[in-house]
């Protein structure tokens, strides 16, 4: 299991030793004028009751560890690792956490004026700071700047939070303008077979997930699957294993010194060549220049 996940299993341990209930945690990043970051842990699961709250800025949040529903004005959603929660100021908003608990986030929190200059800047139609939807998934577009904030709550030194921040919206303009609206409600039932896979592929990642076995373990045929995995995330299976695996590997190589055929196999990947080309493919450059660009020294 991956650092910043296992982080979200200590605090549900600490939560179960005091008896008390689910909440948050959030610990400052990076500050400055017009702008917020915080690391937010979560304890909630399916015996908290969620409560509404309001988004005061425009909050776009990386969701890195652990899944849970996100309902706005904007529609509702399931919110998974590699995806992006969307907020707009002052709308209300529930977080809840149906079938499993615990999450973290990497949130980014704008004054809304300062977005709206980022927003014109990068590009977006209109005027005012407002998601017509209230995700992004788990797209290969936001594969490096994901990557990039992750590495930085898992040791990486030297993250440049607000060129982060800058990134992360210009991302959200660009992409969210060619989605449809989110909000379709699941199948009966749906929802918590995806989840329960959700949870299974980030606890083993590196382990033999193809699209029948995961099927089989949500109790699903591969086609029924397919289609309600889809739907609900955004991306297809295999797509979603694949980026998982990825963003672990694209970690590590940040954080630690270990060789990259190791980080490769430990991630899942069988052979270090077809690594080398799926993580070009997916941050644009390969795993020994990633590490170079991080920081971080090789073995």
């Amino acid at each position: 299991m991956a650092k910043i996940a296992i982080e979200v299993e200590r605090a549900l341990a600490r939560r179960a030793a005091e008896g008390s209930p689910g909440g948050v945690a959030a610990r400052p990043l990076a500050a400055g004028e017009g702008w917020t970051a915080r690391d937010m842990i979560c304890t909630s699961g399916p015996q908290d009751r969620p409560f509404e709250e309001r988004h005061s800025e425009v909050s776009i949040a990386i969701v890195v560890a652990g899944s849970f529903q996100y309902r706005a004005p904007a529609g509702r959603e399931l919110m998974t690792p590699g995806s992006l929660l969307l907020g707009n100021p002052g709308d209300c908003f529930e977080c809840g956490h149906d079938h499993g608990a615990g999450d973290r986030c990497i949130s980014f929190y704008f004054h809304p004026d300062y977005f709206e200059r980022l927003a014109a800047d990068a590009g977006a139609r209109g005027a005012g700071p407002v998601f017509r939807g209230p995700r992004l998934p788990p797209l290969r577009a936001l594969s490096p700047v994901v990557a990039h904030g992750i590495a930085g709550i898992a040791g990486a030194a030297d993250v440049p939070w607000e060129e982060l921040g800058v990134e992360l919206v210009a991302r959200a303009v660009e992409l969210v303008e060619g989605l449809p609206p989110g909000g379709s409600s699941p199948p009966p039932g749906g929802e918590g077979r995806v989840a329960r896979i959700l949870r299974e592929i980030e606890r083993r990642p590196e382990a033999d997930l193809t699209l029948g076995s995961l099927a089989r373990e949500a109790g699903l045929s591969p086609f029924h699957f397919l289609r309600l995995f889809e739907r609900l995330t955004g991306v297809t299976p295999h797509q979603y294993v694949l980026r998982t695996r990825l963003r672990e590997a694209a970690a590590r190589l940040a954080t630690e010194p270990a060789k990259v055929l190791d980080v490769a196999l430990d991630c899942g990947f069988g052979d270090l060549s077809n690594f080398n080309r799926a993580f070009r493919a997916e941050f644009g450059a390969s795993p020994r220049v990633y590490r170079r660009e991080m920081g971080q020294r090789p073995a």
